[in-house]
């Protein structure tokens, strides 16, 4: 590492500090939500809170309008999460929030927050034992020996400063997710983001480590949890096919997806999946299905959001008074399901592009995590957590001038900025502008792709 770098780096803080400092961050705005929601209109504490916390007192207090319809559902006593209108998750979650019922109200978010400084261990772990080396193998040694013997008369050893750049390095990185305002605000207003990141980022540590049995497990827990993730295991099956002996052509293809390695990573992560599910089931029936999977594929959202969809889902919203299209094609475009092709496509054909070393996974699973935020039916703020996570892992693999950095990073905000600007005068000021407010929708789909395609070019393979 340059010497110039190296005395930056001497100014940030121990990684023990900054996890300090986030902790009590986190704990503060906490403190703080409860004292602004007693005294404001506007709640700082998010409605999805309020509707988990429902959940899990509807489990926990069963009653003849309120009960699990499982077929062992007679052999517990137990509620439903789902009787709660607008609750669409796992019931594991409800479930891990019913101290809320019972100890403090508060808890969940405690909880969120703890997760978030979970997920900045596993980051600062997968930084110092494995990105971080490998990426400084990845870059040529010139000059070492000059270098070494200008340190051994003004510092440190290489060695010992190797490590302490790298340490200070990693602590720098992990710091832009955990005092990043967008990750700390969503957690501790109440959102269960941070839980599956925790379950992503456990499944990439042990995806890096070359332990795929645990990988798979905590695959299957985060498709759980919430269905996005399983895009993941395309790219995780070409990294263990591609461990064997390599062929040339379709057969050597198919011989690097199908093999004994990445058919055991399926059926373990597979299975894992299954068996939450049919446990879930067991309980709590039809209405799991329904809610926590089903809802999402014919899911329509004519609110206002980032999606490029968006406006032809507001224009051709279905009401009571609506008359089936009788035209296929028509059909097929108004249908929910169409938008999952590009989607899909891309998301799925990014991570077999891409998924061949395991050295290349966070820059795989980012690429994969950013197409599908981008193209998704339904795309609001708190999405962005899901491609942000890897940056702080991605970033030591770029190769990007600090004035390219910040335009892209200018684009990526103004985008947002932009409209959000259109967004507030229909929200607030009640002006029909939907139609801007697509056209902002677009643009800011633009500019992410080719914020995408520049991160694409800067990686260093």
């Amino acid at each position: 590492m340059p010497s110039r770098s190296y005395h930056v780096l001497q100014h940030v803080p121990s990684f023990s500090r900054v996890l300090s400092a986030s902790s009590l961050l986190r704990l503060a705005l906490i403190i703080y939500s409860e004292w602004h929601d007693a005294h404001s209109v506007v709640k700082y504490t998010d409605v999805d809170y309020r509707v988990f916390s429902d959940a899990a007192r509807f489990i926990l207090h069963p009653s003849p309008e309120n009960r699990a319809e499982g077929p062992l559902a007679k052999y517990v006593s137990v509620g439903s999460p789902y009787t709660r209108a607008t609750y669409r998750y796992t019931p594991l979650l409800a479930i891990l929030l019913t101290p809320n019922e019972w100890l403090h109200p508060s808890f969940g978010k405690f909880l969120f927050a703890a997760c978030d400084i979970l997920a900045g261990l596993l980051m600062y772990e997968l930084l110092v034992s494995i990105v971080l080396p490998r990426a400084h193998r990845s870059v040529p040694r010139r000059d070492t020996g000059k270098r070494d013997a200008g340190r051994d008369h003004a510092g440190p050893s290489s060695d010992e400063a190797n490590e302490q750049s790298t340490q200070r390095l990693a602590t720098f990185l992990v710091s832009l997710h955990l005092l990043n305002p967008l990750v700390f605000t969503i957690s501790t207003r109440g959102s269960s983001e941070s839980v599956l990141s925790l379950f992503v980022l456990a499944t990439l540590y042990y995806a890096l480590k070359g332990r795929w049995d645990a990988s798979a497990f905590f695959l299957g827990l985060s498709t759980h949890w919430k269905i996005y993730p399983f895009i993941y295991g395309v790219a995780c099956l070409g990294v263990i096919g591609g461990q064997g002996a390599a062929a040339n052509g379709w057969k050597g293809f198919g011989r690097r997806i199908v093999n004994a390695r990445t058919v055991r990573f399926g059926l373990l992560s597979g299975l894992t999946f299954v068996a939450l599910g049919a446990a879930m089931y067991a309980i709590w029936g039809q209405p799991f299905l329904q809610e926590s999977y089903l809802y999402h594929l014919t899911r329509l959202d004519h609110r206002h959001n980032f999606s490029p969809y968006f406006y032809l889902v507001y224009l051709t919203y279905p009401s009571e008074t609506s008359i089936p299209e009788a035209v296929l094609w028509k059909r097929l475009l108004r249908s929910p399901l169409t938008s999952f092709i590009p989607q899909m496509s891309l998301a799925l054909g990014t991570g077999l592009l891409f998924g061949r070393r395991r050295d290349d996974l966070v820059f795989a699973w980012f690429v994969q995590t950013y197409v599908f935020v981008v193209f998704n039916k339904v795309c609001t703020s708190q999405y962005f957590l899901w491609y942000t996570l890897f940056l702080p892992l991605l970033v030591p693999r770029l190769s990007m001038s600090t004035r390219r950095a910040i335009v892209y990073g200018a684009v990526w905000i103004g985008t947002q900025a932009l409209w959000l600007s259109e967004a507030y005068k229909l929200e607030f000021l009640g002006q029909n502008v939907f139609f801007s407010l697509w056209v902002r929708g677009l643009i800011y789909v633009v500019g992410n792709c080719w914020v995408l395609a520049g991160i694409m070019d800067a990686y260093s393979q």
